[in-house]
């Protein structure tokens, strides 16, 4: 059965298109959400398990909340804006490389072309083409090699801000029976609960992971968290009122 020939004239994708995996604020939302939400849950439990009036287990939330709000975006920031360097020192390696020895670059990308599935003459060939024209095998080096597009780098100025606010929302969610003049430490930890079953249910969309195992899994860890907290409130004891 023969096919008829491929024209590169009409579109590149059809019938589907790919989330936007690169931008950055996909990962730093929801970890931030989740570090939000288990960071003050493990606190309220802590400090509520020492004894600490609600007025205090606020005060400790909220410093919390925005301590921790500022460390995840300057922390996000920092490990993006990194990455984007090592990523950009890796494409002006590969520049100098090909402009310093191309016929062992060359060979180096047949060879990852071959590993591919290509034929070793089609690897060859294609390889060939590409180094035609330097800057552009410069940029196929890179990506081959580490996987990572330098063209399309995420952002660290998203990814600190999405981080910010959403570690501040997950952070506010066990504080809000308290906030509404409730008084009860299990309140709270109900609620942040309930909190983590929910942000691990809605990251599950971006996955292929069931709602239920994430929304249980988040659940889990924050309930290491706070019951890790909960025994060192206890054995201190101390009663802030």
């Amino acid at each position: 059965m023969s096919h008829a020939p491929i024209s590169l004239s009409g579109p590149a994708e059809i019938g589907h298109v790919h989330a936007d995996v690169s931008g950055g604020w996909l990962r730093a939302s929801v970890f931030g959400a989740m570090d939000g939400l288990v960071t003050n849950i493990a606190l309220v439990a802590g400090v509520g398990a020492a004894g600490a009036s609600p007025r205090f287990i606020v005060l400790t939330g909220l410093a919390g909340l925005v301590a921790g709000a500022f460390s995840m975006a300057m922390g996000e920031y920092a490990s993006v804006k990194t990455q984007n360097e090592q990523v950009d020192r890796e494409w002006r390696r590969e520049i100098l490389e090909i402009q310093n020895n191309a016929e062992m670059e060359e060979r180096e990308l047949a060879h990852m072309l071959a590993d591919m599935g290509m034929t070793e003459q089609t690897a060859l060939s294609a390889a060939r083409e590409i180094h035609a024209d330097p800057d552009r095998a410069a940029l196929v080096h890179v990506i081959q090699e580490l996987g990572l597009d330098p063209t399309d780098k995420p952002s660290p100025q998203v990814a600190a801000v999405s981080s910010f606010f959403t570690f501040s929302l997950g952070a506010l969610v066990p504080l809000i029976p308290f906030l509404l003049g409730y008084a009860s430490l299990a309140a709270g930890l109900l609620v942040g609960a309930f909190g983590l079953l929910v942000a691990g249910g809605l990251a599950s969309l971006a996955t292929n992971q069931s709602w239920w195992w994430s929304a249980v899994r988040q659940l889990l860890f924050g309930a290491v968290a706070a019951g890790a907290t909960y025994l060192v409130g206890l054995a201190i004891g101390v009663n802030v009122s």
